[in-house]
């Protein structure tokens, strides 16, 4: 039977790997990528909203404290309140622009009392890699423009730890400050915008940009695509007369081998000459009889 082949065990080992593979193109790797480019879509969008819009009130936004949303990531909101510098935590193993940076948090009580967490942007490591000396956040109440951005998680929920006269923190998280300092922050927090009372280095803002993620996701598509292709022409290959795994193929000889029997045969055909010449010379192999 010409498909027998298909049920050998390494057969069904190479098929079992080939569709798996294009089952996790198709099913997982390129939606992850299709996902990250309507993340980076939807970003874009509220980015160029910010810019057009006026700030508005935060409490219009964020009404009775929910957590935002892709939806109101980034816009642009004003508050008024005052910083609570006692409570302040840093951020640490930040990122910006490519150097090593401390993010500086600040938690804020709005006019109505509730709280929410400030990022009043960024500072760069001492010599020894140590948070450096910075400007502390103005006493008295004071009115900001920022904008919105929605809690980081720690996979490993890391809580806060104090170290160079700082509380510390691997994530920007309003509920993990809010249990080092003992305060109910509100979810998310506020990214300052330039020039703000008691804002520090301002933080960039992602550039307007699609990414590579679609084609990214194009390409795990045709990598699944390909891996059945490929997997369909070398069955049908196989399935033809002569096919590779049709029948035993016979060994191939060594040099070595070919060697010792190209000498053997012109050993051969030397004797043979040899015994044409004297047809009354005995053999090679005889021996004459001794003298009595």
């Amino acid at each position: 039977m010409r498909w027998k082949f298909l049920l050998r065990p390494g057969w069904l080992g190479l098929t079992a790997v080939v569709f798996v593979f294009a089952a996790a193109c198709y099913t997982m790797l390129a939606p992850w990528q299709f996902d990250r480019h309507d993340e980076q879509s939807t970003q874009n969008a509220a980015l160029e909203r910010s810019f057009e819009e006026r700030p508005r009130p935060l409490t219009e936004i964020l009404p009775n404290g929910t957590a935002p949303t892709t939806n109101e990531q980034w816009e642009q909101v004003r508050m008024t309140g005052r910083y609570l510098p006692d409570d302040e935590v840093v951020a640490r193993l930040r990122t910006v622009d490519g150097g090593a940076a401390f993010e500086v948090l600040t938690p804020f009580q709005l006019t109505n009392g509730q709280y929410v967490l400030v990022n009043r942007g960024f500072v760069e490591p001492d010599g020894q890699s140590r948070i450096p000396d910075y400007a502390a956040a103005p006493r008295g109440q004071v009115e900001l423009s920022a904008r919105i951005r929605a809690d980081e998680n720690d996979p490993q929920n890391r809580p806060a730890f104090a170290e160079d006269g700082h509380q510390q923190v691997y994530a920007i998280n309003a509920d993990t400050v809010g249990q080092t300092t003992g305060l109910r922050i509100n979810p998310g927090y506020l990214q300052l915008s330039a020039e703000q009372p008691g804002g520090l280095r301002p933080l960039p803002l992602p550039q307007l940009e699609a990414g590579p993620y679609f084609s990214y996701a194009l390409q795990w598509i045709a990598f699944g695509t390909m891996a059945i292709l490929g997997w369909g022409y070398f069955s049908w290959r196989e399935a033809r007369p002569g096919g590779a795994l049709a029948e035993p193929k016979p060994r191939r000889k060594s040099v070595a081998e070919i060697l010792a029997e190209d000498e053997r045969a012109e050993r051969a055909a030397s004797e043979d000459t040899q015994t044409s010449d004297d047809p009354d010379r005995p053999p090679a192999t005889a021996q004459a009889p001794s003298p009595s």
